[in-house]
C-alpha cells in the first residue's frame, strides 16, 4: 500500500472510531461489537506506528493513554470555577426564589439538572481541536490533566461541526460510573484477599466512593491506567466570548449537537413547584441511574438575567444546588456470622431481614470487628438503621432504641473460632481477632490451598474450591505440598454430597477418569510456572504478585529470601518494614520451611529465570561489584542492579573493602555514604554509571 492510501486509511479508521465512540459512550447507543471496534483501533495504531509521520494527538489511538505526567502543573483559569451555595432544605429553596422575583419579577424560568457526584472539570477547544483540561482547583487555578482527559472517551478531542466558536470553554463533571467502579473494586479485592490482608484492611484500601475514585484517577501519574480505569464525563456549563445563545438550556443542546455528552434528564420549569417536583422525582429515581447523583442543580435560564443578578464573592447568585440526604432505612437484625479468612482473621456480619436500600435489597452489612458491636451497643433482636451513602457496601448507623425488646441480651463478641472451637486472640494494637490454630482450622487450611492453586499463582484450573474441599474432607491433603503426593487412585471415584438449596435434592458427584487425568494433568504442569509466582503461592502476607516479582529479581531464589535479615530485605525495590517484617516472621515457623522443602522435592520452580532480566549485554563491569543507594531518575534500584549483572557486575547489599563502586540517587543512606567515604569507595551518580556501561 503506498504512502497516499495508508493516510487515507488512516484518516477513515480516525473518523469512524471517533463516530462509534460517539455512538457508545454518548448516545449508549453502539453500531459494532465490541471485537469490530477492538478490530480496527488495533489497525489504526499499528499503521500510525509504522508511518509515525501521519502522527495525530486527536487520533483515537491516543485515547490508550502512555503518556507520564510526574507533576500537574498549575494553571490559571480564564474564566474563575466558582462553588454553588448548598442547601438541604426546601425552605431555603424558596427563599430563593423569592429573592430572585423580588430582584428581575417573576418572568423567568429555571433549568434543573442532576448534581454530578464528581470532579468539576473546565475543557478549552481551540478551533475544534482540545487543547487544555483544568480541575476546579481553587476556583482561581487549577491543575492541567489534559493527558490524562484525552484518555476519556465519551469526550471529544476534535470537533468537526461547522459552527464551532474559534475558542471556547465547555465545564463539566468527570465521574465514575458505578459499575466501573464495581469491577475495579472487585478486581483488588480479589487480589487483596489472595496477598493475605485482613478483611479489615481490605476495606481500607478499597475505592471508597466513585467520587473519590474518579479523583485520584484524575491525577495518577500513568495515563495508560487511568484509559482502564472507564472514567466519564457529563457537561453542563459553556464559555466563551460573544457566544451566540441567550439561554443556558440552549447553549447545552448545541454543545450536544457538537458531540459533547450531556444529560438527558436537564429539564426547564416555570416556577418552584417544578423545581420541587423535579427534587422528589430524582430523589427515589436516582437510585437507577449507572452513576452517582447527590442533589440537584436549579439555575436560572437567561443568560440576561444571570448578569443581572451577578455574582457574591465565591458563587452565583442565579444558581443553587439542593442536596439530597443519604437514604437510611431500619430493618431487624435477625442475627450476627462470623467469618473465617485464610490468615484466621474473623470478621462479623450482621444478617438482616431483607430491606430495600438505594435500589438493592439489603440482607447483610458488616459489623468490621468487636468495637464496632460494643460502639453500637447491639442486642439480639434489635431494628437497626442501616445506610449506603457513598460507602461500597451498607453499614448499621444506629441502633432503633424505641424498638428494642425488654429484656434483650446484649450481643458479646465469640470468644471462640466458629469453625475449629479454638480460643480467640486479639493483638495488642490490633482491631481484628484471630483463630491462631493455622495448623487445624478447615477455612484457613482450604484457603490456602485455594490460594496456591488460584490463577494469579500455580494457575491448577483442574482443580477449584468444590474439589480442594472435596479433597481436604477425605483427608487426602493438608498443605499444597501435598497436592505434588496424589496419585490416580486417590481421586478415582471420591464421592462428594451437594447440599440442596431450601425444597430441593441433594445430588452425589464423584471423579470419573477424565477428570482425575485432568487434574494430575494440571498439578504436573505447575511444576513449570515461574519461581516468583511459586512465591506468591505460598501465601506470605502482604506479598502479592508485584512483590513477589519484586523480590525474585532482587534476591534471584528461595534460599536467599529466606535467610535474608529484615536490614537486607528492605534493600530490595518497594519493600518497606511491614512487608519485610511478614516474610521473616513467616520463614520463623518449621511448617513454612518444611512447606518449600516439600514443594522444592517436587520439582517446583525456586529460582529466578525470567529471560528479559538475565540477558547478557557485555562483560565491561567483569571482576566489579556494586552497591547502589538512594532514587534515580531513569530507572529503579532493581533497574539499575539488573543492568549491572547483565553486563558482568556483581551486586553488594552493603559497603566493604570488596566494593568497586557506590552508585549514589537522591536520598542515599548517609551511613553508606560515610562508610563508602572512610574506605575510599568511588561514589558514582546514575549517568556516571551509563557512561562506564556505554563504553
Amino acid at each position: 500500500m503506498d504512502k497516499k492510501k495508508i493516510e487515507e486509511r488512516i484518516l477513515l479508521l480516525r473518523k469512524e472510531l471517533d463516530e462509534h465512540n460517539h455512538h457508545y459512550y454518548v448516545e449508549s447507543n453502539p453500531i459494532i461489537s465490541d471485537r469490530e471496534f477492538d478490530m480496527m483501533l488495533e489497525e489504526l495504531i499499528k499503521l500510525e506506528k509504522e508511518n509515525p509521520e501521519f502522527f495525530s494527538s486527536e487520533s483515537a489511538s491516543q485515547r490508550v493513554g502512555g503518556e507520564v505526567t510526574k507533576e500537574f502543573k498549575s494553571v490559571k483559569h480564564k474564566y474563575p470555577m466558582l462553588s454553588l451555595s448548598n442547601t438541604y432544605s426546601e425552605q431555603d429553596l424558596t427563599d430563593f426564589d423569592e429573592r430572585i422575583r423580588k430582584s428581575i419579577g417573576d418572568d423567568f424560568s429555571y433549568v434543573c439538572e442532576l448534581k454530578f457526584d464528581g470532579v468539576a472539570i473546565g475543557l478549552t477547544y481551540n478551533k475544534g481541536r482540545l487543547i487544555r483540561a483544568l480541575t476546579r482547583g481553587d476556583g482561581i487555578q487549577g491543575d492541567d490533566v489534559t493527558a490524562n482527559v484525552r484518555t476519556i472517551r465519551s469526550i471529544p478531542l476534535l470537533l468537526s461541526n461547522k459552527d464551532v466558536p474559534e475558542e471556547f470553554e465547555i465545564r463539566g463533571e468527570i465521574i465514575m460510573p458505578r459499575p466501573a467502579f464495581d469491577r475495579i473494586n472487585s478486581e483488588m479485592e480479589a487480589q487483596l484477599l489472595e496477598d493475605g490482608y485482613d478483611p479489615e484492611e481490605i476495606a481500607e484500601r478499597l475505592l471508597k466512593n466513585p467520587r473519590n475514585a474518579a479523583s485520584g484517577t484524575l491525577k495518577m501519574q500513568d495515563s495508560k491506567i487511568v484509559a482502564k480505569r472507564g472514567l466519564d464525563c457529563f457537561f453542563y456549563a459553556l464559555l466563551g466570548e460573544n457566544l451566540p445563545f441567550e439561554t443556558h438550556y440552549d447553549s447545552i443542546q448545541k454543545a450536544k449537537e457538537w458531540g459533547f455528552r450531556i444529560s438527558e434528564h436537564v429539564r426547564t420549569v416555570d416556577d418552584r413547584q417544578g423545581v420541587f417536583d423535579y427534587i422528589n422525582k430524582w430523589d427515589k429515581a436516582r437510585s437507577g441511574l449507572s452513576f452517582d447523583t447527590d442533589g440537584v442543580v436549579i439555575k436560572v435560564n437567561s443568560f440576561a438575567t444571570q448578569e443581572d443578578l451577578g455574582y457574591t464573592a465565591k458563587s452565583p447568585r442565579w444558581a443553587i444546588a439542593y442536596k439530597y440526604k443519604s437514604e437510611s432505612v431500619s430493618t431487624e437484625l435477625l442475627s450476627l456470622s462470623y467469618q473465617v479468612g485464610r490468615t484466621g482473621a474473623i470478621t462479623p456480619v450482621a444478617n438482616l431481614a431483607p430491606v430495600q436500600l438505594a435500589g438493592t435489597t439489603v440482607k447483610r452489612a458488616t459489623l468490621h470487628n468487636a468495637d464496632q458491636i460494643e460502639k453500637l451497643d447491639l442486642h439480639e433482636g434489635d431494628f437497626v438503621f442501616v445506610e449506603k451513602g457513598g460507602e461500597i457496601i451498607p453499614k448499621i448507623t444506629e441502633v432503633d432504641l424505641t424498638k428494642r425488646k425488654k429484656g434483650a441480651t446484649a450481643i458479646r463478641y465469640i470468644d471462640k473460632c466458629p469453625e475449629c472451637g479454638t480460643a480467640l486472640e486479639r493483638n495488642e494494637g490490633e482491631v481484628l481477632h484471630y483463630c491462631p490454630n493455622n495448623l487445624g482450622c478447615p477455612p484457613q487450611i482450604k484457603g490456602r490451598i485455594d490460594h496456591f492453586i488460584s490463577r494469579r499463582a500455580m494457575n491448577i484450573d483442574s482443580l477449584g474450591e468444590g474439589k480442594i474441599e472435596m479433597l481436604y474432607d477425605h483427608g487426602l491433603i493438608k498443605t499444597p505440598a501435598d497436592l505434588y503426593k496424589l496419585q490416580e487412585s486417590d481421586l478415582l471415584g471420591l464421592e462428594k454430597i451437594i447440599e440442596p438449596e431450601e425444597g430441593g435434592k441433594s445430588k452425589k458427584i464423584s471423579l470419573q477418569k477424565k477428570s482425575v487425568a485432568n487434574i494430575l494433568s494440571g498439578i504436573e504442569a505447575s511444576k513449570s510456572v515461574p519461581f516468583e509466582r511459586v512465591l506468591y503461592a505460598i501465601g506470605i502476607r502482604y506479598v502479592g504478585e508485584t512483590v513477589a516479582k519484586k523480590l525474585a529479581i532482587h534476591f534471584r531464589n528461595m534460599d536467599a529470601i529466606m535467610h535474608a535479615p529484615l536490614e537486607e530485605l528492605v534493600l530490595a525495590d518497594e519493600i518497606g518494614d511491614k512487608i519485610a517484617q511478614s516474610i521473616v516472621d513467616f520463614f520463623k515457623q518449621s511448617r513454612n520451611i518444611a512447606l518449600v522443602d516439600e514443594l522444592k522435592k517436587s520439582g517446583l520452580q525456586m529460582e529466578f529465570a525470567g529471560e528479559a532480566q538475565l540477558e547478557k549485554l557485555s562483560n565491561s563491569l567483569e571482576g566489579k561489584a556494586f552497591v547502589v543507594s538512594g532514587v534515580f531518575s531513569n530507572f529503579s534500584r532493581d533497574e539499575l542492579k539488573l543492568l549491572i549483572e547483565q553486563h558482568g557486575g556483581k551486586n553488594l547489599s552493603g559497603i566493604s573493602s570488596k566494593t568497586n563502586f557506590m552508585i549514589a540517587g537522591e536520598d542515599s543512606g548517609p551511613s553508606k555514604l560515610e562508610k563508602a567515604r572512610k574506605l575510599n569507595v568511588p561514589v558514582i551518580s546514575e549517568n556516571d554509571f551509563l557512561q562506564m556501561i556505554a563504553k
